[in-house]
């Protein structure tokens, strides 16, 4: 085998290498096969959801933009019929998790949805967005049970794509949300 050839065939093996994880990647996606475990605390979205037209208006008066260009994610906090003690506690717990994101803490935006909380907690925790949902377009992802808090994360594109019902881990969630913001 002369030096030409020996060269094309080595350039050959070496686009086959990287050629055949992709192309298998690809058959499998196309096929529809989904691996049957799965790392993440939440619930998966599938399909996600587009949330884009869902009207939630903040305590400014504003309304709350879902496709955010800084690619900001949206953590919806949810309580159920009344938020007190444990539901605030919760709530508190998911803004301390917030701050242990580091340097990205800015890209994940909290936003509570539920019964109003006092002006006292409110101006103690400034990182939290208060609003309302409008057009009660999050029905489905509220905590059921009172006094709890149940999460749901939006991605910069305005898709609901990860549920926490009430019960879930705040270390799963921010392990989750490190995933997708990095």
């Amino acid at each position: 085998m002369n030096e030409r050839n020996k060269h094309r065939l080595q350039l050959a093996a070496l686009m086959l290498l990287f050629a055949t994880p992709l192309t298998i990647a690809w058959l499998l996606s196309n096929s529809g096969w989904h691996p049957q475990h799965t790392r993440s605390s939440g619930t998966l979205v599938d399909p996600a959801r587009n949330v884009a037209k869902a009207v939630v208006t903040l305590n400014d008066g504003k309304s709350l933009p879902w496709q955010d260009a800084q690619l900001h994610w949206t953590l919806l906090a949810l309580p159920g019929p009344q938020c007190s003690l444990q539901c605030r506690n919760r709530l508190e717990e998911i803004l301390r998790m917030r701050l242990t994101l580091g340097h990205d803490t800015d890209r994940l935006r909290v936003v509570y949805l539920g019964p109003t909380l006092s002006s006292d907690f409110i101006g103690q925790h400034k990182q939290l967005l208060v609003g309302s949902d409008v057009t009660n377009a999050f029905a489905n992802e509220r905590a059921q049970s009172d006094d709890s808090l149940a999460l749901a994360l939006v991605d910069p594109r305005g898709w609901l794509v990860m549920r926490y019902p009430d019960g879930y881990s705040a270390r799963g969630v921010r392990s989750d949300i490190k995933k997708v913001i990095y």
